[in-house]
C-alpha cells in the first residue's frame, strides 16, 4: 500500500516539474562559447555543527510510539523489500563501524603509493630536464667553437702548403748532399786503394832492385854513414829517395803510354751503378744517367 502511494506521489511530481519546465523554458536560445576560465577554488569554512540542546536518544522512544499506530491502522505495511532493506542498512552499519576504518587505510595506502611512484617518475624527468638544461648551456657556443675549429684548420692547411712547396727543395738539398758525401768518400776510398797498392809494388820493386845492384848497395851504405856522421852532404843524394823516384817516373810513364780510358771508364760506371742503388733505397727524386752521367729528376 505504502509502495502504491510512493509510486503515485513520484508519477504525479514528475509530470508537474516537466510541464513547469516547459513553461518556463523559452522557445528559442542562444548558443555562447567562451573558454573555460581556471580560477584557483577557495576554501570554505567548515560548518560548525550546532548542538539544538535535544539528546538523539530521544528518537527511538519517538520512532517506537509512531510506529505502533503506523502498524495497526495498516498505514505501512512490511513486505519482503522491507527486509531486504533492512538487511542492508544493518550491513552497512556493521560494514562502517567494524572495517570501516581498514577500507579507509587500504585507500589512503594505495593512493600514498600512487602518488610515490608520481613523485618519483616527476622527480626523474626534472633530473633528466636539468642534464639537458646543463648540455645546452655548455653547447650554447658551438657555432662560434666549430667556426673557430673550421678558420683554425684553414690556416693549417695554407701553412701546410706553403710547406709543401718548401719541403721538396729541401729533401733534394739533403738528397743531394748525401750522394756528394758518398761520392767523396768512394774517391777517398780508391785513392787510398791505389797508394797502398802503388807504395807496395815501388817498395817491392826498389828492394829487389837493391837486393841485385851492388853499387846501389854500397851507396845506400855511404848515404846511411854520412846521415849518422852528419856528412850527408858529402854523400851525395840519397840512393833510395833517388830509386823511388825513378820508379813513379816510369810508372807515370808507362801508365799514360798504356792508358785507354777503359778503366776510368769501369771505374765511373761502377760508380754510376752504385750512386743509382743508394738513391733508389732512399727513394731520392733523381737518378744518374750511366751514359752522360747527369742526374735525372724522377718526380
Amino acid at each position: 500500500m505504502f509502495r502504491v502511494a510512493a509510486t503515485t506521489l513520484a508519477k504525479s511530481g514528475l509530470s508537474r516539474s516537466s510541464t513547469g519546465s516547459r513553461l518556463a523554458a523559452p522557445s528559442t536560445c542562444t548558443f555562447h562559447h567562451s573558454a573555460p576560465r581556471m580560477e584557483e577554488k577557495k576554501e570554505e569554512a567548515a560548518v560548525e555543527s550546532t548542538d539544538s540542546g535535544i539528546s538523539p536518544l530521544y528518537a527511538i522512544p519517538i520512532g517506537v510510539a509512531a510506529a505502533v499506530p503506523i502498524l495497526q491502522f495498516q498505514w505501512y505495511i512490511p513486505n519482503e523489500e522491507t527486509l531486504l532493506a533492512s538487511t542492508f542498512l544493518g550491513f552497512c552499519v556493521v560494514a562502517y563501524t567494524q572495517g570501516g576504518q581498514l577500507i579507509a587505510n587500504s585507500f589512503k595506502e594505495e593512493s600514498n603509493a600512487l602518488l610515490k611512484a608520481q613523485n618519483e617518475a616527476e622527480d626523474q624527468v626534472i633530473a633528466k630536464l636539468e642534464e639537458t638544461v646543463e648540455y645546452m648551456k655548455l653547447t650554447e657556443n658551438i657555432v662560434t667553437d666549430y667556426k673557430e675549429v673550421y678558420d683554425l684548420t684553414e690556416a693549417s692547411y695554407a701553412k701546410l702548403n706553403q710547406a709543401g712547396k718548401i719541403k721538396p727543395q729541401h729533401d733534394l738539398k739533403a738528397q743531394v748532399e748525401k750522394i756528394l758525401n758518398v761520392m767523396a768518400v768512394e774517391e777517398q776510398s780508391s785513392y787510398e786503394k791505389a797508394k797502398i797498392a802503388l807504395m807496395a809494388e815501388a817498395t817491392e820493386s826498389v828492394m829487389k832492385e837493391f837486393l841485385t845492384n851492388e853499387q846501389l848497395k854500397k851507396a845506400a851504405l855511404s848515404a846511411a854513414v854520412g846521415k849518422l856522421t852528419g856528412k850527408a852532404k858529402a854523400a851525395g843524394a840519397d840512393p833510395v829517395q833517388t830509386a823511388f823516384v825513378n820508379f813513379f817516373k816510369e810508372k807515370s810513364k808507362a801508365a799514360k803510354a798504356s792508358d785507354d780510358g777503359s778503366e776510368e771508364k769501369a771505374a765511373r760506371a761502377a760508380m754510376l751503378t752504385k750512386m743509382n742503388a743508394i738513391a733508389s733505397a732512399e727513394n731520392m727524386y733523381f737518378r744518374f744517367d750511366e751514359t752522360t752521367g747527369k742526374p735525372v729528376m724522377t718526380v
